[in-house]
């Protein structure tokens, strides 16, 4: 047996394996990283078990670009303003580990208040026609029956979301976005966990921006196909959601 040989084999084989893993590593942290959605808040925009690639570079970077975090450096690289209307995935202030996405409403220095159902940036009413779309949308374990609206951002973009029938939020209290911070909500608006609650999300800052959501590559409805119903694995494939832009 050729211990000389096998040795470089086995050093061969490291050094291909590790070379892959830095290039798969750093692909991840500067250009595109997938994630999954786990959640309805996002709905009808996103659906549980669709999988997207996120933009790395859209905003610059900073220490949430990086697997795990490191404690590096506190400010951002190449810094882009991101725009209202984005879909944006965030390291949640409440411990900058967890990540989310929600859809950019607040800028800098904006107030943010719900009146009458309507939302009120900067004290101005955002436009939304209601049309005919799904009218159930989930809810965690449950369903709800909902209106759909378009809205009108006041910088032109449209987006879909979704309210309940009954039972919708009214009011709140006037945020006043910070600086270097940004207001966050999901489109599923009475099923979102976002900036209107202060102590687990709030504002968010421009540090813990991750990237921009810009394509389904993925997508299979998990209540008809996981783990446990595996046999359903063709039913559950969203065919029409693959590569879909956002």
């Amino acid at each position: 047996m050729n211990y000389k040989n096998i040795t470089l084999s086995i050093y061969d084989n490291a050094k291909t394996l590790i070379g892959a893993l830095i290039i798969a590593v750093l692909i991840r942290s500067l250009l595109f990283q997938p994630f999954y959605i786990p959640s309805s808040s996002m709905e009808p925009t996103l659906l549980v078990g669709d999988r997207i690639f996120v933009s790395k570079y859209t905003y610059g970077y900073s220490k949430h670009s990086f697997p795990f975090s490191p404690s590096i450096t506190n400010k951002r690289f190449f810094s882009k303003q991101p725009q209202r209307g984005d879909l944006v995935v965030f390291k949640t202030p409440a411990d900058n580990r967890t990540d989310y996405i929600k859809r950019l409403i607040g800028m800098p220095g904006d107030t943010i208040q719900f009146i009458d159902g309507d939302i009120f940036i900067n004290k101005k009413k955002i436009l939304r026609e209601e049309v005919e779309n799904k009218t159930i949308i989930r809810c965690g374990n449950f369903l709800l029956e909902t209106n759909t609206y378009i809205e009108t951002l006041p910088n032109g973009l449209k987006h879909i979301v979704a309210y309940k029938k009954k039972g919708s939020l009214q009011n709140s209290k006037m945020f006043k976005v910070p600086k270097n911070h940004y207001f966050l909500l999901g489109d599923n608006r009475d099923c979102s966990k976002d900036s209107r609650y202060l102590d687990s999300v709030g504002y968010v800052n421009n540090i813990n921006l991750v990237g921009e959501a810009k394509i389904i590559f993925f997508s299979n409805d998990t209540n008809i196909s996981n783990l446990l119903k595996f046999w359903n694995i063709n039913k559950s494939f969203r065919v029409e959601r693959t590569f879909k832009a956002l």
